[in-house]
Parts: structure tokens; C-alpha cells; sequence
């Protein structure tokens, strides 16, 4: 059963960056996907950015697209998702998780990051 903790939230200026960070544990990391996903409060989680296990390849939700990078590091066992150009709707609990497309384990507690003057 997979395991994540995610680290690096915090309060930012709008306009500011930030770099979460994800290490996983409980399976293995190189033979999957990897995504990060925030939720806004009363709100369903959303995908943000996805990475898939072999080609690279990523997938950005609109409106973070140009602005956030997602990378995952096989050796490490961490994905992270970098974070540019914040504004105050990017305010939202941010977790990871398995799966280029859809969660495949349970969640972990997530990082909180705030965007606010």
C-alpha cells in the first residue's frame, strides 16, 4: 500500500514560488505514474500536473499550465512540483499520488500552500 508525505507549502506573495516535495514509499516508485492533485475547501480534489512512469511525458490542468512543473527522481522516490508565478487561487491543500490519470492509493495529509499579500 503506498504512502506519501508532502512537504514545502507554506504562505507566499502573490507572484511568488514555491517547490513541494512528495516521497513516496509502500511500492515501486519507477513503475508508475505520478501526479499532484489540490483541493480547494468544500471541493472535490482536482489533478494539477501528472507525470507519466516511463516517457516523461506530462499533463497540466489550464490553468497552472506555464506556471507549474512537475519531475519525479526515481532514486529518490520523490516527485515534487514546482510552483511559479503564484497567485490567490492557487490557495488550496496540494497531495500526490500514484497513477498518470487516476489515484491509486490512499492519501496522505498534504501540504497546505497559502497565497496571500
Amino acid at each position: 500500500q503506498g504512502q506519501f508525505v508532502e512537504s514545502g507549502g507554506g504562505l507566499v506573495q502573490p507572484g511568488g514560488s514555491l517547490r513541494l516535495s512528495c516521497i513516496a514509499s509502500g511500492f515501486t516508485f519507477s513503475t508508475y505514474g505520478m501526479a499532484w492533485y489540490r483541493q480547494f475547501p468544500g471541493k472535490e480534489r482536482e489533478l494539477v500536473a501528472a507525470v507519466a512512469k516511463a516517457s516523461g511525458a506530462t499533463n497540466y490542468e489550464a490553468s497552472v499550465r506555464g506556471r507549474f512543473t512537475i519531475s519525479k527522481d526515481n532514486a529518490k522516490n520523490t516527485v515534487y512540483l514546482d510552483m511559479n508565478h503564484l497567485q490567490p487561487e492557487d490557495t488550496a491543500v496540494y497531495y500526490c499520488n500514484a497513477g498518470f490519470k487516476n489515484p491509486v492509493f490512499t492519501w496522505g495529509q498534504g501540504t497546505q500552500v497559502t497565497v496571500s499579500s
